[in-house]
């Protein structure tokens, strides 16, 4: 019998742990595409006969060792969708960037990769008003890493702004750099609350640079204003350049509407920081558009994961659906997270 999850446990030295294959889409897609590549099509039945819920093709122990040996590599390129060219160049090949990598298979935030603590060092933003980002609302379990927002058991206040809601924002503890491929796979809450996936360079460097790879919301309503009030159905992508000396800041951006609201389903999000006046966007594993600052984007940034209020999109007197969601929608969820660098 086919259970709802797949399990293919495969010790792996180099690692020191073993892999869980979760039976998803997009991670069976990925073990295709090796095997494809490689000429296993037994791999390809057989994983066809997983998606559809019934197993065809006849189970032996060549094919185990197949989908064993495939397991081992399938995740070794950033994921893309049939049809679409890898991007990179020719005698290059993709390495997953292991400390800015992560599956959330464990049951605990890895603190060798990530802060959750907002006030850290050299960080230090709480938050934007009304919504304060708390570390106690980040969980790893069943395979992902939530974030849960919600109401805060009486108001804070803090250097004179007072927050209502919490949420979170996740940082990497290293930074990605020109050349690197970022991507995750992450279900947005189903909120005013946003849900985001960015790098951002250091506090200290002038001017600061900021890449948003998806930002969006989970609910909108007639308080939002009007340029914003199809962002909780949006791919939506930024590359700002952030002054600190009274100049105005300089952004571009691109976006396009999603097939369904942020909140209904998985989609996978990623970016190729190609060269300094060039990045690459992509949905779903296929490319949709390119940034093309002028100014050069070539300082070391770090991932971010932010969910957070915006004043553009404010939360009605009454918490909204921050206040009155289930649970369940009330969550961001980031089924992984995967860096990728060229060599």
């Amino acid at each position: 019998m086919i259970a709802e999850w797949f399990f293919l446990v495969i010790r792996i030295g180099r690692r020191g742990r073993s892999v869980a294959v979760k039976r998803d889409r997009y991670r069976l897609d990925s073990v295709v595409d090796i095997a494809w590549s490689a000429g296993a099509n037994m791999l390809r039945q057989f994983v066809a006969a997983l998606s559809f819920g019934s197993l065809s093709v006849k189970f032996s122990p060549v094919l185990f060792l197949c989908v064993a040996v495939l397991c081992d590599v399938a995740f070794g390129q950033p994921f893309f969708a049939d049809g679409q060219k890898d991007p990179k160049p020719t005698g290059k090949t993709w390495t997953p960037v292991q400390n800015m990598s992560d599956e959330f298979d464990g049951n605990e935030l890895d603190q060798t990769k990530w802060f959750g603590d907002p006030s850290v060092k050299e960080w230090g933003w709480l938050g934007r008003p009304p919504g304060l980002f708390k570390e106690s609302s980040i969980a790893v379990e069943d395979g992902h890493m939530n974030v849960t927002v919600g109401v805060l058991d009486k108001p804070e206040i803090i250097n004179g702004d007072e927050f209502r809601y919490h949420g979170a924002i996740i940082r990497s503890k290293h930074p990605g750099r020109v050349g690197d491929y970022f991507e995750c796979r992450m279900k947005a809450n189903h909120t005013e609350m946003s849900s985001t996936f960015w790098l951002i360079t250091g506090e200290k460097v002038r001017p600061r640079l900021e890449l948003d790879i998806q930002e969006c919301v989970g609910k909108t309503s007639d308080l939002t204003e009007k340029w914003g009030r199809h962002w909780n159905q949006i791919f939506h992508v930024n590359a700002i350049v952030h002054f600190n000396d009274g100049r105005k800041r300089i952004q571009i951006q691109k976006g396009l509407k999603l097939e369904t609201e942020n909140w209904q389903r998985f989609y996978v999000y990623g970016a190729w920081w190609k060269s300094p006046h060039e990045i690459q966007f992509f949905l779903d594993g296929r490319y949709r558009f390119s940034l093309k600052p002028e100014h050069d984007w070539d300082v070391p940034a770090y991932l971010q994961m932010a969910i957070e209020t915006y004043d553009w999109n404010p939360v009605p007197e009454d918490g909204g659906l921050i206040a009155s969601a289930p649970l369940e929608q009330r969550k961001t969820r980031y089924d992984w997270v995967r860096t990728w660098r060229l060599k």
